[in-house]
């Protein structure tokens, strides 16, 4: 029995890497802040929204679509994943393909049902989302420029359902939604820069492999440009609380990326920079708190 456990365990571990479950909480804890500051109108009392089962229902349904969508992702990348990362592969490839591509199934059919108790939209939505994460993953995504916008818009489109159902349609929603937008295609284009040698490989037209390095450097550092407009409406047309003080840390940190993608030639360096980017998103999330320090000390603390 007890040789037997370690087995049990490393599986485990295989699949939560697979389905990238660090990611996914994230996910889950941004759709609910976005939820209670962001989203939901002002008159909803927050206690009303943490406890709405339909919000529950439409970020669980997401949280199981993103999870087989990194299942199917995994499956097709595998080829290159072994050439960009053979050790996260190897601990990924201890469960079979066969398990991973029963276990996406399952996950996109219980996200259909769960969707189906809320309304027959909702399962046009997840539906449509699950598609679109299997055509890109499929076929979209070794297309040069349009693999990278692809990406960007699906990482989005979890908050588009919570959006969707509060019909919420105030400036500010769309407004951070680019500057998310933004970050996604940097960290995106981030990755191409770091996972070249497997792309080349496999064939994968990606801006890097098709174009050059020089090229995605300056597509980056206009991506970067363009960020700096949804910040500057942020700071200066809403009312953010001290979030605005991320917003100017972000633009810091971003252009501390700039500096750093010029002189940047080896994958380690665009793993940094892609950690750093990662931290930016992570960051946002978290400092969603501080839109409103009075809520969160008398519903949260």
């Amino acid at each position: 029995m007890s040789s037997r456990k370690p087995n049990i365990f490393l599986k485990l571990l295989s699949l939560f890497a697979v389905v990238r479950g660090y990611n996914i909480l994230v996910i889950v804890i941004a759709q609910y802040l976005a939820s209670v500051f962001i989203i939901a109108p002002d008159n909803l009392p927050a206690r009303e929204v943490l406890f709405d089962l339909n919000l529950l229902l439409i970020v669980v349904s997401s949280a199981l679509v993103i999870a087989s969508g990194y299942i199917i992702n995994n499956f097709y990348d595998s080829a290159k994943d072994l050439i960009n990362r053979p050790k996260k592969t190897y601990l990924e490839n201890i469960v079979s393909q066969q398990t991973k591509l029963s276990l996406y199934f399952i996950l996109n059919f219980a996200s259909i049902i769960i969707a189906s108790s809320i309304s027959f939209n909702a399962v046009l939505f997840f539906s449509a989302y699950i598609f679109g994460i299997w055509l890109y993953s499929h076929q979209l995504k070794r297309n040069v420029f349009i693999g990278n916008l692809t990406a960007a818009v699906l990482a989005v489109i979890p908050f588009f359902g919570v959006f969707i159902y509060y019909k919420n349609f105030d400036l500010v929603i769309f407004v951070h939604a680019l500057f998310l937008f933004l970050l996604i295609s940097l960290r995106e284009l981030t990755k191409d820069l770091e996972n070249i040698k497997g792309d080349f490989a496999q064939n994968y037209k990606t801006i890097p492999v098709k174009y050059g390095s020089k090229l995605a450097k300056q597509v980056a550092t206009s991506l970067v440009l363009l960020s700096s407009i949804p910040v500057a409406v942020l700071y200066y047309k809403f009312d953010l609380g001290y979030m605005n003080y991320y917003f100017l840390l972000s633009l810091f940190l971003l252009l501390l990326y700039l500096f750093l993608l010029w002189k940047s030639s080896s994958k380690y360096q665009y793993v940094l920079l892609h950690n750093l980017l990662k931290f930016v998103i992570v960051l946002g999330v978290f400092c969603i708190l501080l839109i409103d320090v009075n809520l969160v000390i008398e519903r949260f603390l």
